[in-house]
């Protein structure tokens, strides 16, 4: 695994993008900062971190037999790579709430964003950008944001941790690749936020409504089961209300 440690950079999946078109990498290599002055996540929102607290990375993923329109896989891999990871370190009450927060107890400890290079409908490699709150106590301005610290009363080492997380990374990817997807679906499921709950939702026109999440489909829109019928959700449709 290439490694590469910086005291701080805008985004980590920014400088891998940039390192891409100046050297080869190899599958798997890994570009963490101290700080991270520009992260961001989805819907275009920001990731705040505070400086030397927390576990801001990207990592390049060579070699993905996934195509383009199947390209959520991705998420359920990293997704579960990381509620695993965590469970090791006996976080608890773990979710996913979807697309890609992990969250412990409703409170969102870390976020993922994908970005993909596709030719010919294929996903020619991905860069995974995840954050993960560690060692930052407070968050100004945010209710529902935790991290490893508040959560559990022992220190985490941010080294192990990354190491940890990148292991299962390729345990499941490797799994992906022997096994297909079928079982990653279902494990994803298992741990979906809210899933078989009626829940609250506010549409991308600003009007409430009810409805039972029942799984996420193979293009990863939401599955939700409204009051006489089921229909699917992308990312820009809905947002759940917790």
């Amino acid at each position: 695994m290439q490694l590469i440690k910086l005291n701080a950079t805008d985004s980590t999946n920014n400088y891998l993008k940039q390192l891409i078109l100046e050297r080869t990498l190899d599958d798997f290599s890994v570009v963490v900062a101290n700080h991270q002055t520009n992260g961001r996540g989805q819907r275009g929102s920001s990731w705040l971190s505070e400086k030397d607290k927390n576990l801001t990375f990207s990592v390049l993923k060579r070699n993905i037999s996934i195509v383009a329109n199947q390209q959520f896989l991705l998420n359920i891999l990293v997704s579960l790579s990381i509620v695993k990871t965590l469970e090791g370190f006996n976080i608890p009450k773990l979710a996913i709430k979807w697309p890609n927060d992990i969250l412990s107890d409703h409170h969102k400890i870390s976020g993922i964003l994908i970005e993909n290079l596709i030719k010919n409908k294929q996903i020619e490699y991905a860069i995974i950008g995840i954050g993960l709150n560690v060692n930052q106590v407070k968050f100004e301005g945010l209710s529902k944001v935790s991290s490893l610290k508040n959560i559990m009363p022992l220190p985490v080492d941010k080294d192990e941790l990354l190491t940890k997380i990148i292991d299962k990374l390729k345990m499941y990817f490797k799994l992906y690749s022997e096994n297909g997807s079928e079982f990653l679906n279902s494990e994803y499921e298992s741990y979906l936020f809210r899933k078989d709950k009626p829940s609250t939702f506010i549409s991308h026109d600003n009007n409430l409504f009810t409805g039972i999440i029942r799984g996420v489909s193979t293009s990863g829109k939401l599955c939700v089961q409204m009051e006489d019928f089921n229909k699917e959700f992308d990312l820009k449709e809905l947002k759940l209300i917790y």
